[in-house]
């Protein structure tokens, strides 16, 4: 099938350029003029008189092949049907057979070239396709309005996009009638024209130019009619407090704020709890802590490999989360009400209301603003399985409450939070149970990326249960156990301590969003400029999604606020293009762009590399070889599409890749990078010297080898 379309393919391309060429070469391009046609109008006038079914459906269909083929005579046809049928006739032999013609060519092009185009160009066209996705219409319209833009030009490139055939062909129709009833209306006066500028004066010329823009106008004005009708009910200050109230104190909402700061804007941020939000209080921190301690724990009983005794591993689960908790402390300071009250912001501690789009009430104190960062971010998911509520269940936000080791955890869900926690609680001592509903854990990652992590988790003594789908949660008199359904089995898994982590949702309860009629589910809905459904007020962060990172929350947080800052002058859309990612079980999984999973679901051709950690020096002299460094590429470039890193210090490694694909930097370049040996970020250039195997010029190769036996006669 792939053969027979190719087949296709190539025989229409051969044929296009074949009567392309064919024009030209018979000069044809000559008997087609504005001189020719009015030496023949006459003899075509006393056809027409005889023959006026037979010319017209004859014209139709040079008219139609002529755009289709793109050939370049398009306007002097159009001049003819106004010369030779008047202009109401001319003008629907014209309409029609150029929206057909131009259909054809679109089709032609769509099948030649844009599977092509879109497999090598894909990423850069993901904006693109977007845009087509939501507005092609539009646009094909404003460019049909612009005769300065080439007809035939118009319809290759429109192939080249998702635009819908049906949706191409109406707006076509539509679009094109303009310029053609100027061009039949000045075919109608044919003998008067002395040349084809004749026709397009440069009044006529900027006449349809404002035509072009008049879609561009419209949007606008259907913007500001929508924002006009959902702010109708809201009375606006005369004049303001703030500049920008931002709701939130974790990541997101720290960076709104020290970015209006920094502007100097009047900016006030509110946080009802802990400054710093999850990340510093119940996340990154203090999971990373907990984590580092597990990980000294596995490796002291491994050191004896490396001929290190130290007897048996004695863990002091208080002293760790003392440990944890004194972690927390010490990153405080860079997020406390102190330092950001010193930079300027107007700190507060409450809870935000948000009663008109003008207004936020704090601990019902009213505080008028002209724009608003909604940063709320996220909390724990909790299924509604039955006798969880009774089960003192703990999330990533209660859990470190806990002064005692669980003597029996079950940990429910296997993204993530949830493979990072039975790992560190295995390592620390405890008995854990991992359950997850699907048939593998990390659902995002590869296939063999879920089986490494599951493998890593079982040697460090997680009982994983994949394919478990919990249904209740029953009491015992010494614990509880969760009963699964697995398959047409019904298991029961014991435990004293349960640890819910199948997920998060955006955390807006109390908000006043239903009031303002913005939903917030999933996530709080946003334009490709963070603004919801006003455009004073904006979202980032976990709440507007559609990445739960810290690093992605920061990243919003910039557009958000310069937007709503600065929005009246420009706006700028929220670039997700090179978004890393880390999982921090041991070893790491760290990956960056498209996976093969996500290639092979996005229909994006593309090869891998890999490179087996345990060829790496460092890694040997580290009792640490296992892993592997995967690169997607462009079948045939360097150019990157995504990477995964499994291994040690993943996280760290990622960076390289992150770099090159943000600044388009392929595997040749950092083939030829020099990295210092031994270390573990060798990796990355072994795996771009690997690619450069695979595509070495073995015809030169062979010459060369012939050259070089001939240098030793």
């Amino acid at each position: 099938m792939k053969n027979k379309t190719t087949l296709i393919r190539s025989l229409i391309l051969v044929g296009l350029l074949g009567v392309v060429a064919a024009f030209f070469a018979l000069g044809l391009q000559h008997q087609f003029s504005l001189e020719a046609l009015k030496v023949r109008q006459h003899a075509l006038d006393g056809y027409r008189q005889a023959h006026p079914v037979s010319l017209a459906a004859a014209f139709f269909l040079v008219y139609v092949a002529f755009a289709a083929f793109s050939l370049p005579a398009a306007t002097l046809l159009t001049l003819a049907g106004g010369a030779l049928f008047g202009l109401l006739e001319g003008t629907l032999l014209v309409s029609f057979a150029s929206s057909i013609g131009a259909t054809l060519a679109f089709l032609a092009s769509r099948l030649v070239f844009r599977d092509a185009v879109q497999r090598h160009f894909g990423k850069r066209l993901h904006a693109i396709n977007e845009g087509i996705r939501r507005e092609g219409g539009l646009y094909l319209f404003t460019l049909r309005l612009v005769p300065a833009i080439p007809f035939f030009a118009v319809n290759l490139l429109m192939g080249l996009t998702m635009l819908p055939t049906r949706t191409f062909y109406l707006v076509s129709q539509v679009g094109m009638l303009a310029a053609t009833v100027v061009f039949v209306n000045a075919g109608t006066q044919l003998a008067a024209l002395q040349s084809m500028s004749g026709v397009l004066s440069p009044r006529m010329l900027g006449s349809l130019a404002l035509l072009g823009v008049f879609p561009l106008l419209s949007r606008w004005i259907v913007a500001r009619m929508k924002a006009r009708r959902a702010y109708g009910r809201w009375p606006k200050p005369k004049r303001f407090d703030r500049n920008l109230v931002v709701i939130g104190a974790g990541s997101a909402g720290l960076v709104s704020a020290y970015i209006a700061a920094t502007v100097r804007a009047k900016v006030t941020l509110v946080e009802k709890q802990a400054m710093g939000g999850d990340c510093l209080n119940t996340g990154c921190v203090p999971s990373k802590a907990l984590i580092h301690a597990a990980r000294m724990a596995a490796q002291t009983r491994d050191a004896a490999r490396a001929g290190v005794e130290t007897g048996q591993v004695r863990i002091d689960f208080r002293a760790v989360m003392e440990r944890v908790r004194k972690a927390v402390a010490t990153v405080a300071p860079h997020d406390s009400i102190e330092r950001y009250r010193a930079l300027g912001v107007d700190v507060r501690r409450g809870h935000a209301r948000i009663v008109s789009p003008w207004v936020v009430e704090i601990d019902g104190e009213p505080i008028s603003t002209r724009a608003i960062v909604i940063a709320s971010g996220a909390e724990p998911l909790v299924p509604p399985i039955p006798g969880l509520a009774a089960s003192g269940y703990l999330t990533s936000e209660t859990l470190w409450q806990l002064r005692e080791l669980p003597r029996h955890l079950l940990v429910l869900g296997g993204g993530p939070i949830g493979c990072e926690l039975a790992q560190a609680f295995a390592r620390l001592g405890s008995a854990v149970v991992q359950v997850e509903a699907f048939d593998r854990l990390l659902l995002r990652e590869d296939d063999e990326v879920s089986a490494f992590v599951q493998a890593r988790l079982n040697a460090d003594g997680v009982d994983v249960r994949i394919g478990h789908k919990a249904v209740a949660v029953e009491p015992l008199d010494d614990g509880h156990v969760l009963v699964c359904e697995a398959g047409d089995q019904r298991v029961q898994l014991y435990f004293d301590t349960l640890l819910v982590a199948v997920g998060r949702k955006p955390r807006t309860a109390g908000l006043g969003l239903e009031a303002l009629g913005i939903a917030a589910a999933p996530t709080v809905p946003t334009d490709a400029y963070l603004a919801t459904l006003y455009p004073n007020i904006h979202a980032c962060g976990d709440v507007a999604g559609p990445y739960q990172f810290t690093h992605t929350a920061a990243h919003q947080a910039w557009y958000a606020t310069v937007n709503a800052l600065f929005g009246q002058f420009r706006r700028f859309r929220a670039d997700y293009s090179v978004i890393p990612a880390v999982t921090f079980v041991d070893p790491e999984v760290a990956r960056v762009g498209i996976n093969e999973r996500e290639a092979r679901e996005q229909a994006i051709a593309y090869e891998v590399t890999r490179y087996e950690l345990d060829e790496l020096d460092r890694a040997i002299t580290e009792d640490q070889a296992h892993g592997f460094v995967k690169i997607l590429t462009l079948p045939g470039k360097d150019r990157i599409l995504g990477a995964t890193i499994v291994g040690q210090h993943a996280g760290e490694m990622l960076a390289e890749f992150v770099l090159a694909m943000r600044h388009g930097l392929g595997l040749n370049k950092i083939l030829g990078t020099i990295h210092a040996y031994p270390t573990w970020a060798e990796a990355n250039k072994y795996v771009a010297g690997n690619w450069k195997k695979a595509h070495a010029p073995e015809r030169v190769l062979g010459w060369l080898a012939r050259y070089h036996a001939w240098r030793l006669k």
